[in-house]
């Protein structure tokens, strides 16, 4: 039997759409595998009455079949599907690095990304790899037609989750057709800033640069109280706030010493509009983590 644990992930980061992805410390989903005839899922833990166990709607499924990998599969859901956390992805990446050494495939982690974003297809309807790259490689990513470029960042994050739930095909499908020649710069400008941000372990570059005026404020409308949220977080020092991947987690970067006034002003901010939320004090870390019982 092979175990791994596989992050969090927040995709976009703003201005990145379908491109940026970081690694989360906390929350995770821990994948068992050990070989079997056949593949059989079973899940337990966060939101798992809401997971399909047959492997033909699983995306542990779907990455088991591509790899030709039966086994029997134990899903401990850290990362509450629905979420904008990457649930699906953590999931996926967990059973693509288990099973790819259960099997003694050889594939690295970076080969793996297309593996595991065939389970991502199941949940989206197509194969998008901004949030089972992070949480395969860790730290920072940026995902093109071309392949994934990784870099190790440790930037401090708050990751705020309300009970409520946004399906990525929802998200999906507010995301507009067109934009102005200014918003694209702006954008593009921002993504920039990102970036040199996260080469340098900046949190007021990453915050400034996850400023985005395309994608985001359709989004932010599928979220109820969002603005409210993200001006408590403002004000209680975040660098920078913006929905994690399709929502309704809310992801706001900043230094240190001032997460728990940010995880605290979030909650609170969701509280007066009568929506239970939980605050992850964390930061951008590391990737899917494989034990060998």
């Amino acid at each position: 039997m092979l175990t791994v644990r596989a992050p969090a992930t927040s995709a976009n980061l703003g201005s990145g759409f379908d491109v940026f992805g970081v690694a989360l410390g906390t929350p995770a989903d821990v994948v068992r595998v050990e070989r079997a005839p056949e593949t059989r899922i079973t899940v337990t833990g966060a939101g798992s009455q809401y997971i399909p166990e047959d492997p033909e709607q699983n995306t542990v499924g779907a990455v088991a079949d591509a790899l030709d990998a039966p086994a029997h599969i134990k899903i401990d859901k850290g990362v509450r599907p629905s979420s904008g956390l990457g649930s699906s992805a953590a999931s996926a990446a967990a059973a693509a690095v288990a099973l790819n050494a259960l099997y003694d495939r050889g594939l690295s982690r970076k080969e793996l990304v297309p593996v595991a974003a065939e389970g991502e297809a199941l949940v989206s309807g197509e194969a998008h790899a901004d949030n089972v790259a992070p949480s395969l490689l860790g730290g920072f990513t940026v995902v093109t037609d071309d392949g994934v470029t990784q870099l190790d960042a440790s930037i401090p994050v708050v990751a705020c989750l309300p009970e409520m739930s946004v399906s990525t095909r929802d998200a999906r499908e507010v995301v507009p057709d067109s934009a102005a020649l200014e918003d694209v710069v702006d954008t593009v400008g921002n993504a920039a800033t990102l970036t040199v941000g996260m080469t340098r372990d900046d949190p007021d570059l990453v915050g400034r640069g996850m400023e985005d005026a395309i994608v985001t404020p359709e989004r932010t409308a599928l979220i109820d109280g969002y603005d409210r949220v993200r001006d408590a977080a403002l004000e209680a020092g975040a660098t920078g706030v913006t929905v994690s991947g399709a929502g309704p987690g809310i992801l706001a970067a900043c230094h240190r010493p001032d997460q728990g006034a940010i995880a605290g002003a979030m909650i609170d901010a969701f509280d007066a509009l009568g929506i239970e939320s939980r605050a992850y004090q964390t930061r951008i870390g590391e990737g899917a983590t494989l034990y060998r019982d």
